[in-house]
């Protein structure tokens, strides 16, 4: 195995991540040390420094210190162009980000999220009825990207007809980051105007038509700032919540889904085991989070000179938090290259290790992902792959550019 030194590795080189994870990377990184100053290349080519934070204990930290490490520039490697800050809930920092959540979890009502669930079970089944049809399936395409697109769609109130248009600018948007999908910056810009164009159109349509659905609510609820004058979320924000929504919401929990499948195929008596007492799921859930790691980084900027690690680190300084790494870390995790379905604690980091910043939609993706992978197992007696997975090679471009873009599967009922 190939040896890599922490002064000499190179993690924004795509290469690293044409199938999956670096593990033994992140490995030799966390045995030097808990930070690494890091020269990469950025997005578009340019020269770039920042802070490799790749410990458990040391992510944890900087996600909850958002007054010594702040998300406002933005979640990249690089700091956000000027006109992108502090705009979308993952560019924002207290007190705002935590009236922007106040707004948000308003719409999430006890009676919606119960909506939701049923949505969730509704979909499932739809789903795995036609997988048992066709018999042979990509799950990717088929099971693991069709059901978060489709609660995320009705979280928003999508028509049914205008899905297939919103999925497709979704995927773009997202695929233009690989270089072997032929897709240029200018198209994930199109995709991305046109997004902007519909969520404006489908706010407007809430306010002008209340529906029965969480963006209805989103357009119209109100809550006390902190200087108790009443707020709600402007049209701009609600269009950048549209964004997160569709890619976030999606791109993330469909990388769990096929990750966590692939891991328990990988793992016979896990797999096994799970069938055998159903009641391990949510357990089970977790520890595929854990595994899959969705998010392969976020980016913070320190607002003044700090310690982290042993490393000092000054105001102005980018930091960059790698979640695989920290879900590794022998100091937090025991052996925590072997994937237990019954692993407790599993104090895990997939979701952003805590403070203000902790994944919004980390319960609905914990849902989505244990009502797949227990209705898959309980459907289908056989589950075997027929083809190796295809990985995407956008790697850390985008902070999910890690995943399976393709996935052959054959199942069984009997």
């Amino acid at each position: 195995m190939a040896r890599y030194e922490a002064d000499t590795v190179d993690l924004t080189d795509p290469g690293l991540y044409r199938a999956g994870i670096p593990h033994n990377v992140f490995t030799e990184l966390r045995a030097a040390g808990a930070v690494h100053h890091h020269r990469g290349v950025g997005p578009t080519g340019e020269s770039i420094a920042f802070w490799s934070v790749v410990r458990h204990g040391e992510i944890q930290h900087a996600n909850r210190d958002w007054e010594t490490f702040s998300a406002r520039d933005g979640s990249g490697m690089v700091a956000s162009a000027p006109e992108r800050r502090g705009h979308m809930i993952v560019s924002m920092d207290p007190p705002v980000h935590s009236r922007h959540r106040r707004l948000i979890s308003a719409g999430f009502t006890p009676r919606m999220i119960a909506e939701l669930e049923a949505h969730i079970a509704r979909r499932t089944e739809q789903i795995l009825d036609q997988l048992a049809e066709q018999g042979v399936c990509d799950f990717v395409r088929d099971a693991a990207y069709q059901l978060p697109m489709h609660v995320i769609a009705d979280i928003i109130g999508i028509p049914e007809e205008d899905r297939p248009w919103v999925f497709q600018r979704t995927e773009a948007m997202l695929l233009a980051y690989d270089p072997a999908m032929g897709l240029t910056e200018a198209d994930r810009l199109q995709a991305e105007q046109e997004l902007f164009g519909y969520a404006q159109a489908l706010g407007l349509q809430k306010r002008a038509r209340p529906a029965d659905d969480i963006w209805t609510i989103l357009t119209t609820v109100e809550t006390d700032g902190e200087d108790g004058v009443r707020t709600s979320l402007s049209e701009l924000e609600l269009d950048m919540f549209f964004i997160i929504l569709a890619l976030a919401g999606s791109e993330t929990t469909r990388n769990a889904i096929t990750q966590g499948l692939m891991a328990l195929l990988a793992h016979p008596d896990q797999m096994c085991a799970l069938r055998d007492d159903p009641t391990l799921i949510g357990a089970a859930a977790d520890e595929m989070i854990r595994w899959s790691s969705p998010v392969l980084y976020f980016g913070r900027t320190a607002t003044r000179d700090a310690v982290l690690g042993d490393r000092q680190i000054a105001a102005g300084d980018r930091v960059v938090l790698w979640y695989p790494s920290g879900n590794r870390d022998e100091r937090a995790f025991a052996e925590p290259f072997v994937f237990d379905i019954r692993r407790t604690p599993n104090n895990h980091v997939s979701f952003g290790g805590g403070g203000p910043h902790y994944c919004l939609g980390a319960n609905l993706a914990k849902k989505e992902v244990q009502v797949l992978i227990g209705a898959l197992l309980r459907r289908f007696a056989s589950l075997e792959l027929i083809g190796d997975p295809v990985w995407s090679g956008a790697g850390p471009r985008t902070n999910v550019g890690v995943s399976v873009l393709h996935m052959p599967l054959r199942v069984r009922a009997e």
